[in-house]
């Protein structure tokens, strides 16, 4: 495994990175009532979320983003965990476009207006992926 990212790496996981620090950052003091809207929409995608405390859950969720947009921002953390992390975290954003009602237009995948803000996460998905295959296929 690589342990630096090779030069063309670098736009995309700068450009990923600061966009998931800066949200990461922004939720660090987010008040009860942020919390329980961030809380709820997860919940209602992914129901094991239910149980967890809202201001706990915003506090890991930002703890996470501020993680992952370090480490993707660092050249030296190996882009195959970098990528890896954020097709992981990605795959999340999408699915909450894809299962949260009212996201998609009827009987297909153009959002809708409110879905407009989720389906653009899906760039994240495309960079991960791209940085994961390269790396694997570089170690062949």
């Amino acid at each position: 495994m690589r342990f630096f990212a090779r030069p063309h790496q670098l736009p995309p996981r700068l450009a990923a990175g600061a966009v998931i620090l800066n949200s990461g950052l922004g939720k660090v003091d987010a008040d009860e009532q942020t919390a329980a809207g961030l809380h709820g929409m997860a919940a209602n995608t992914y129901p094991f979320l239910r149980d967890m405390d809202p201001v706990a859950f915003t506090r890991l969720l930002s703890r996470c983003e501020i993680a992952l947009g370090t480490a993707l921002l660092l050249p030296f953390v190996p882009s195959l965990l970098a990528g890896a992390a954020l097709t992981g975290f990605a795959a999340g954003l999408v699915g909450l476009y894809l299962k949260t009602p009212g996201m998609r237009q009827e009987g297909g995948l153009r959002p809708s207006e409110q879905g407009i803000p989720l389906v653009k996460d899906s760039w994240l998905l495309g960079i991960g992926m791209g940085l994961v295959i390269e790396e694997l296929q570089a170690a062949d």
